[in-house]
């Protein structure tokens, strides 16, 4: 089993990238131990204060890969975020953050200055495509747009590469460097403003033959669809494709219908992914087919 360890980290610099984005580099002797998996797309779990805090109450690993809090203390609020890049020389670790109106995470980082503490645990990477790809198209609204933007400065030559990022506006667009020879496209729309795009942006793209990879990221609801597109019109194995549901509109109604639910509901939703007989993509479309019956 993995290690998975808790570091403090300390902001060092804040940029605001536009009006929807903003970048913050951390550092401090919590990064001591850091290990990326220097897979473009890796995650981990961020941990912030609540009001009246300095910094965050934060868990301690488990033995069996996850983290707990010591007893009587209030768990920190958490939000998962990709990792924008990993300085290993400089030891900084630098994190784009969404932002928008309400929520934890967005509030945090429109005030966050240097100085200021969260926690991070040990990242996971999920982009994993096979080794005789000739082509990859990454596809991705505002809050993938850190990972594909990662992905696309590392995609390799011999890799016929084309990112495609939907932003709300032509303000949002970022400057970014992608590696020689891939191809970037900017659309505008979705991103809670506008229904999003990212499914009839694969729809309209006319995939390269040979062997390849797609990698989409956006709002969960939206990928539930893309899933389906890449899984069954398509018909690609499950190896081309990772399909990542990166928030959920209307989150917080989500997630109060979503703990309404009763307990025989919660442990059958549960009980669906300890099926090690099923393949995790069958799994996982019937587990989506359960809350869109459910209303989630």
């Amino acid at each position: 089993m993995s290690v998975n360890l808790v570091h403090r980290i300390v902001a060092q610099r804040v940029e605001r990238l536009s009006p929807g984005m903003v970048r913050v580099v951390f550092g401090g002797d919590g990064l001591e131990g850091f290990v990326s998996t220097d897979v473009g797309d890796e995650y981990f779990r961020v941990f912030f204060p609540v009001d009246g805090q300095v910094e965050p109450n934060l868990p301690f690993p488990t033995d069996d890969g996850y983290w707990d809090f010591p007893e009587g203390v209030e768990p920190a609020p958490m939000r998962t975020y990709t990792v924008r890049d990993w300085n290993a020389a400089t030891r900084e670790l630098t994190i784009d953050f969404v932002v928008h109106e309400g929520g934890v995470a967005a509030a945090w980082a429109l005030h966050a200055q240097p100085g200021d503490v969260v926690g991070v645990n040990t990242p996971k990477g999920l982009y994993d495509p096979p080794a005789d790809i000739e082509w990859q198209l990454l596809i991705a609204d505002a809050t993938g747009l850190p990972a594909a933007a990662r992905l696309a400065e590392n995609a390799p030559q011999s890799v016929r590469t084309r990112v495609v990022l939907e932003v709300s506006t032509p303000d949002d667009e970022l400057s970014l460097s992608p590696a020689d020879g891939v191809e970037l496209h900017w659309v505008h729309g979705g991103n809670g403003h506008a229904p999003t795009r990212i499914q009839e942006i694969l729809r309209a793209s006319e995939l390269p033959t040979g062997p390849g990879y797609v990698w989409v990221a956006g709002e969960t609801k939206a990928t539930r669809g893309v899933r389906k597109l890449l899984r069954h019109e398509l018909k690609l194995p499950a190896s081309a494709y990772k399909v990542i549901g990166y928030w959920t509109e209307n989150a917080e109604a989500w997630r109060e219908r979503y703990d309404s639910l009763d307990d025989g509901t919660h442990a059958r939703l549960r009980a669906m992914w300890d099926d090690d007989t099923r393949p995790t993509e069958d799994i996982e479309e019937a587990y989506e087919a359960e809350l869109e019956k459910l209303g989630l």
